[in-house]
This record gives structure tokens, sequence and C-alpha cells, in this order.
């Protein structure tokens, strides 16, 4: 995604200017991005960036009006009203509606950046002190990584512009490979590549002389696990009050901004505050070619109560035509941060930034404030990766097991979004501009206040969606939850949508192999038009059989792909034999060694990244 990459270094400027220009052309990947660099000779700093242009981080850098401060920020930042106001009065330079009160926090506030909020990273270089600060947000979700070597400490929004000026780190780190394999993600602060590692949420490090002089963590979740419990009507009206006052920033800002629905809660909460003019919030919705699913039938009813236009963005046969093609920028993009079931989301948020470069979600509610747990481990085929891999795959589960123990809320915000959710978030945020209220600073600091009873029901925001909207709440959502029929009435619609769904998932990710056979020889009856569709745009079980079996033949039987040490060559040839041909269920397995693949390809093989 657009972001700040650079080193810290000692060395002669001859020698760390060339490799600054190759580390921002690493990640400059669209027409519609601005990049710079500034450099600081004495105190060894090289920095540069990427930004999409118009965004709120389109103007590094920042400066004081002596000039002794810079600062370099990538992300977006949610004030408190008035706070540059408050800046002006106080006689700084501050410009109407963009980011130069930043520079001003870091001259008022000695906590800086304690008191940012939103998602972000950034450096600030300080002529007077002599230092230089590394920085990221709370939750670690603008991830930055880094790598120390003997001369530079580099940093980077993509570890691919770190890669492609140290090259010797080309190979894989067993232990996040190993996790990233179980998990579908690298757990704590590893990343997939060795040498190479991201920095902890809410760090602030200092840097003198081009060298590191502390590591400082300038806030800790116990901070905010240690607040007493309130009541669950107490928990309500601190939940009521805090959503409210806080929305209005979401929606500031110059550029337009589309809202994306779904048929859950969290983004009709979001509709039932806002309380736009009418016509004034372009909605959509993601869908798929078989019908419209639940997502797009309740969105299009919510933006009809609402008085917003709303139009769906189809992910179908052009998405399938091209999807070599999104499969590689899918994984580059994203440093390796996802695996191919989400390739659909970068095609869909191609076609949202023309619609608005800014897009609102509900992403991180039912998390944050349902309690949702979205991934877990699970062990991988045996046959399919050598044994090599086998105790990390043990120690992947470890790790989880460990941190699963957490407050729910910790575990929400400060382990699954930056983990298991910095993928999605960083390959939706190469094309336009993600916000969601969920994360917000005072939101999740009273969420830890919630009664445990609160976080394991939607009760609460139900009730929120009705204080701000009643007639949203009687809309029922895609797994059956509010509407205004009878109880009986509600009890059948909920078990039908959830039957819906989980038959859906059967036929589709969780298919027995034995049903998957009986399914192949019925194939001419095309069962999957009564099954899917129902509640999910993208079908890769199916897509793999039917429409995307060259390229899985193509990629997997490849010689390259055979030879990998890590996979097992006869245990691949039969899940593409026996998904394409056979009538068996390999869907998790494709899209784990299609994965792999890509990374090798694109991340360590000879030749990538222009590497000679």
């Amino acid at each position: 995604m657009p972001g700040i990459v650079g080193l810290i270094t000692n060395l002669r400027r001859e020698q760390a200017e060339p490799q600054l220009l190759r580390m921002v052309r690493a990640i400059h990947h669209e027409s519609f991005y601005a990049s710079g660099t500034w450099i600081d000779e004495l105190l060894g700093v090289y920095v540069g960036w990427t930004a999409r242009q118009g965004s709120f981080a389109d103007a590094m850098p920042l400066a004081n009006e002596s000039g002794d401060i810079v600062l370099a920020f990538s992300g977006e930042e949610y004030p408190e009203p008035g706070a540059a106001r408050r800046l002006k009065e106080r006689g700084h330079a501050v410009e109407a509606g963009g980011p130069s009160y930043l520079v001003h926090l870091y001259e008022e506030d000695p906590a800086f950046p304690a008191g940012l909020n939103g998602l972000f990273h950034g450096l600030v270089a300080d002529r007077k002190r002599g230092t230089a600060t590394l920085f990221n947000d709370r939750y670690g979700l603008r991830r930055f990584y880094y790598h120390e070597s003997n001369d530079a400490f580099y940093f980077a929004a993509e570890a691919k512009a770190i890669l492609a000026v140290r090259p010797e780190l080309r190979q894989f780190d067993l232990r996040g490979l190993g996790e990233f394999i179980a998990c579908g993600c690298v757990l704590e602060n590893r990343t997939l590549f060795e040498g190479i590692q991201a920095l902890p949420p809410a760090s602030a490090w200092t840097f003198r002389g081009g060298a590191i002089e502390a590591r400082r963590a300038y806030f800790d979740p116990r901070e905010w696990e240690e607040q007493e419990s309130l009541d669950p009507e107490g928990w309500y009206q601190a939940l009521r009050e805090v959503f409210a006052r806080n929305l209005p920033r979401y929606f500031t800002g110059g550029e337009p901004i589309g809202m994306s629905l779904t048929g859950g809660l969290d983004g009709r909460m979001i509709m039932a505050w806002r309380k736009a003019e009418a016509g004034s919030l372009p909605c959509y919705t993601f869908g798929g070619s078989y019908r419209d699913c639940r997502d797009v039938t309740v969105a299009r009813k919510v933006a009809q109560a609402c008085r917003q236009p709303h139009q769906v963005i189809t992910v179908g046969t052009d998405f399938l035509s091209q999807f070599p093609r999104y499969a590689e920028r899918a994984v580059y993009l994203s440093d390796a941060s996802v695996e191919l079931n989400r390739t659909p989301a970068l095609y869909a948020n191609e076609k949202a930034r023309a619609i608005a470069p800014v897009r609102m979600t509900g992403n991180y509610g039912s998390e944050v404030l349902r309690a949702n747990r979205a991934f877990r481990p699970h062990a991988p085929m045996a046959s399919l990766f050598g044994s090599e891999l086998t105790p990390y795959f043990r120690q992947a589960q470890a790790t989880y097991n460990g941190f699963a123990q957490t407050h729910p809320v910790t575990f929400a915000a400060f382990r699954q979004a930056p983990w298991h959710h910095y993928g999605l978030f960083a390959l939706e945020q190469t094309q336009l501009s993600v916000r969601s209220p969920y994360l917000d600073n005072d939101l999740v600091r009273t969420a830890f206040r919630a009664p445990q009873s609160s976080l394991t029901t939607a009760d609460d925001c139900l009730r929120l969606i009705a204080d701000g909207d009643a007639g949203l709440r009687q809309i029922r959502a895609d797994r059956g939850l509010g509407g205004n029929h009878g109880r009986l009435t509600a009890a059948a619609a909920r078990s039908f949508l959830e039957f819906t769904f989980k038959a859906e998932y059967a036929y589709d990710y969780g298919m027995p192999q034995w049903v998957a056979r009986i399914d192949h020889l019925c194939s001419p009856l095309h069962f999957e038009r009564i099954f899917l569709g129902r509640h999910k745009f993208y079908h890769f079980r199916v897509w793999y059989r039917d429409a995307l079996a060259s390229y899985v033949r193509e990629m997997l039987l490849d010689s390259r792909t055979l030879s990998r040490p890590y996979l097992e060559r006869n245990a691949v040839e039969r899940i593409v034999q026996g998904h394409l041909k056979e009538g068996r269920n390999y869907t998790t397995e494709i899209h784990k060694v299609l994965t792999l693949e890509l990374v090798q390809r694109q991340f360590l093989d000879p030749g990538c990244l222009g590497f000679v």
C-alpha cells in the first residue's frame, strides 16, 4: 500500500540515496500515486514515500515554520474537533482541512504520537534535538517492516522495498512460513522473510547519529484492560455516546466517500447515525454472478431506506478472465500477506475507486463489539508439505493458543487486526483509502468496559441501530437478525438463513470428499446453481475445477513448483488431479500452494523484483 520507506545510516549520500530511490520505485504501483523523497545527511535520514493523489497524506513532507522539524506521514488521522483551530490560536501556521497540524502537534505534545487517532505510520526528524523517530499506530495495522544491517536501519511500508536493496534476505523465515500455512497469516512481529520484521504496534523508536538510540512503546493494551467493567445499561449508554460523538470524524476531508454496505449490522450502524442528506452518500456492495446474494438484497434495502444510491460491483466472468493477473498482483501488492481467496477484493476495490476514492466500511465492528474470532490455526494436509515444517505448524498452534487466552477486545484489536486482517487491509489500501470507525481509540477503549455478556450477542448493536434510525432496525440482516416479524417467524427466518449459509460453505470450501465425488458425477446438472451465491460472491472450489482449471494445472504442475523443497511433489500432483478430474475437494490446499508459488516467483527467485 502507499506509505513510507527509507534508511537511517552513516553511509555517504552517494551510497544511501540510490538505495532510497530504488525503495521508492518498489512501492510506486499505480499511475495515481504521488511520490517524493527528503534527506538530511547530518541526521543520517533518507526517507521517501508514495501516496494516492488527493489523499490525506498527499502533502509530504510537513515542516514547522522554522524548518527544524520535518514530518513524513502516511495513513489518516481523525482528530478531535477543533484541534487544528487550537493550534492556530497558539500561533502555528495550519492549513484548513489538511494534515499540516500534525507537525505542530509534535511540537506541542511531548507524548506524541500517543494522542493520534487513526491508522498510520511516519517519521519525524527533529533537527533541534538531533533525533529522528519512527512511529506507527497503536494497532500496528499501518505496518512498518524493518531490517537492521551493520551499516543501516531499513524501514518500509512494504517488505519488497527492503528486498529490492538487500537481496540476501530473499529467503523464507521457516517459522513465519509455518504460521502462514497453518493460520493464513504470520503471527506477532514476524514476516515471511528471513531478517525482516514488523515494527511492534504503538512504537516510537528514536535514532541519533544514524543509529538507534531507544525502542519505546507509547501504549500498552493493559492500560485499557485494567478499566472497571460497566453494567449492561451503563455500557450501552457509553457505547451510544462515543459512537454518535466520534462518527462524524470519519466523514471529514475533501475527498468523496462511498459506503461499502453488506448485509450485516456494522455498516448499518454507520448509516443509522450518519443521517446523510439524500443522494449524498453513494453505496455499493460486492456481488456474484449466480444471483443477488444476501449482502446485495439487504444492502439495497438499507440504502433505499436512507435515500442513497446503491449499485452492485459484480465479481464474475470479467474477473475470472483476468484471474492470473489479479492473482499475481494480489500477492505482490500485499507482500504475500493474503492467500488467493482474497484476490476478488483487488478487482472489486479497483471498481469501487471509480465510485469514490474513500471507502467507508463496517470492518472490525463484529470483532471489537461482538468478540468475533475470524481465524484459527488448521493442521495442513499431512503429506503436502515437507516434514521439516511440521514443528513450525505445532509452534504456530501453541503461539495462537497463548494469545487466545487474552482479553477478547485485546485479541480482536491488537492481535487479530494486525495479523489476520492486515493483508486484506493492505490490498484494499493500494486502490483507495479505507475507513472504519470501529478502531477509533475512544470506541475501542470503551469496548474494554463491556460486560462479558454484551460481547456475545448482537442485542446492543441492534439497539444502537434502532436508536439511530428505527426503520433500519426492521430490515432483517444477512443471517436473520433484526426484522419486524413475530418471534416464531423470526426464528424460522434465522434458521433458514443459517441453513443456506452453512449449505453454501459445505458446497464450496467445506465439501467432504465423498460428497465432492457425487457432485462431480452430477456436474452436468449444475447443482451449484442451487447452493452458491446466496451469501458469498466468490466460489473457488468450482472456479478452480472449471473456469480456472488451466491456470491451476499450468502453475502447480510446472517443474519449478514441483521442485520446491518445502513441497511434496507427489502430493501436489495428487491434489491437482483429484480436484480437476476426480471430483475431490482440495480448495484450501490449492490456495496455499498457488500463493506460495507466486511468493516464490515474485519475491525469492533470481530475477524477481529487478534482481540480477
